[in-house]
């Protein structure tokens, strides 16, 4: 019986570097590869953030591919991911929202581009170093399901990927914490065992977002005001892509008290300040949905799911209405910190995923 052939994703890091030594193990027919995104910064910033698509990831991809004897190359994927990653991300700002460019690098790039190529190269599945787990349901349908690890899943941002593609990947990290991870690195000798995990967005390794969009679009965001919620102006900002929505610290504003961004009005270049009390809400609209557990929602179904607005949010419990083709009201249980348009929200079904979308507003679609 011949062997299945699985292209692993290898960013130098840890964690993808075991999921390719457990994929051999297991007996498969493993290939390295690392994507090349971004390798325009500095390599010295490159590796001193632990960037996930620069040289340095080249680097020690190819020394662990080397120590585990499986062929490794590097495949271009620039081109994608500008168009699908940055672009998206600069625009989302200028709408005055809050993208979420590791969820879209890994539905269009990660996915869709490597799973592209890598079945056109006779590959059987794609694998990555994901604490996740992926998980066929007595539906028959594929779901992306909690990791044996809460301090490391990554469920929340893999919600957006389709059927075709959990059919097609294998996530081997899914069932162990992230000590068991670079103890087994550190048994076997690979060099990346102690690597520090990637921080923040790879193509902004200083983190300045709004010096990064104003460089990439050519466009200067002109300073405006801060308002209260009924239109009072009390102040003047720095332009609506240095802000989001839950923001406290960099306002320069003084109240007298803590102050946050509740809003912000790209049409008429404002930036909403409120209380504390202002930031919480138990509404969202969302649309861009993905179903992932179940085949979908007809217009008017309700269900009671748990709901994960970001990355760190523990989740919560709410309730679903699908209230139109493409758009889901969410209603949270109790008041919810920093519901912040364009980011993600992820709705689970016990430990799997049942879909989500792009949050579109706080409160009630219009």
């Amino acid at each position: 019986m011949d062997r299945k052939k699985v292209v692993v994703g290898m960013s130098g890091g840890v964690d993808s570097s075991v999921a390719a030594y457990l994929l051999k193990e297991q007996g498969y027919e493993v290939i390295g590869v690392t994507m090349q995104i971004w390798q325009e910064e500095d390599r010295s910033i490159q590796e001193e953030n632990g960037g996930c698509c620069g040289l340095s990831a080249v680097d020690d991809a190819r020394r662990v591919a080397q120590s585990l004897g499986i062929p490794y190359y590097v495949m271009n994927f620039r081109s994608e991911f500008q168009k699908h990653v940055i672009d998206y991300f600069t625009e989302e700002y200028t709408r005055g929202r809050t993208p979420n460019p590791c969820i879209a690098c890994n539905r269009y790039v990660k996915w869709e581009s490597l799973l592209k190529r890598s079945l056109d190269i006779g590959a059987d599945y794609i694998a990555t170093g994901h604490y996740a787990r992926i998980t066929q349901l007595p539906n028959g349908r594929y779901a992306i399901c909690h990791s044996a690890t809460a301090a490391k899943d990554q469920t929340y941002a893999l919600y957006n990927l389709t059927q075709q593609q959990l059919a097609h990947t294998l996530m081997p990290v899914g069932g162990y914490t992230k000590e068991e991870i670079r103890q087994i690195a550190q048994k076997i000798g690979l060099r990346v065992a102690a690597k520090p995990d990637s921080q923040e967005i790879c193509f902004v390794p200083d983190q300045d977002y709004a010096g990064f969009i104003e460089e990439y679009t050519g466009t200067k965001f002109p300073p405006g005001n801060f308002v209260t919620p009924d239109g009072e102006v009390i102040g003047r900002h720095a332009g609506i892509i240095h802000y989001t929505v839950g923001q406290r610290k960099g306002l320069g504003i003084a109240m007298g008290h803590p102050v946050f961004v509740t809003e912000i009005r790209p049409e008429t270049n404002e930036v909403v300040i409120g209380e504390s009390e202002d930031v919480f809400c138990t509404v969202l609209t969302a649309d861009h949905l993905n179903f992932m557990s179940i085949p979908g929602m007809d217009t008017g179904e309700e269900l009671e799911v748990t709901g994960k607005i970001r990355y760190s949010h523990k989740g919560a419990p709410c309730r679903i209405q699908k209230t139109d083709d493409d758009r889901i009201q969410c209603t949270f249980t109790e008041p919810q910190r920093a519901i912040t348009p364009g980011q993600a929200v992820v709705f689970y079904d016990g430990d799997c995923v049942l879909g989500g979308g792009t949050i579109l507003k706080r409160g009630s679609a219009d």
